[in-house]
């Protein structure tokens, strides 16, 4: 590495170095994930048909959970894919599809399980709206 490279890599010696990092993280992630904008898009509808609805704290809760789990998987899914792929240097690899898989099941998984408790919360809400 060339003493004049700027990039930072050791450990952050401040925690405002960590908030930047993980900030152009996320921004990183909305901006070059296709399927990590369309979470957000899910999450910005579910928060507005909260707020809409007036669901209960218990409801919020369980609407921010299935949210933020959601986000993680597919943080955890894309930080498996970009490690893995960096590992066989972008060549085929059993072992690396088997682990992109399962990450990719992880976020299915969590999906699932965001879709449900969303019809729990808004299907009644739904349904007497169509009344």
């Amino acid at each position: 590495m060339d003493s004049k490279d700027k990039h930072q890599v050791g450990k952050n010696h401040h925690l405002y170095q960590a908030m930047a990092h993980a900030t152009a993280g996320i921004v990183a992630m909305v901006r070059e994930e296709r399927n990590m904008r369309f979470h957000v898009l899910a999450a910005v509808v579910a928060l507005l048909l909260g707020w809409w609805f007036r669901i209960s704290s218990n409801d919020w809760l369980w609407l921010l959970l299935v949210i933020f789990l959601v986000f993680a998987a597919e943080f955890l899914n894309t930080v498996t894919e970009a490690v893995t792929d960096v590992m066989v240097n972008h060549q085929y690899n059993v072992d690396v599809k088997k682990a992109k898989d399962v990450a990719a099941g992880g976020v299915l998984l969590a999906a699932c399980f965001a879709v449900v408790v969303g019809l729990i919360i808004f299907g009644p809400h739904l349904v007497d709206l169509v009344r």
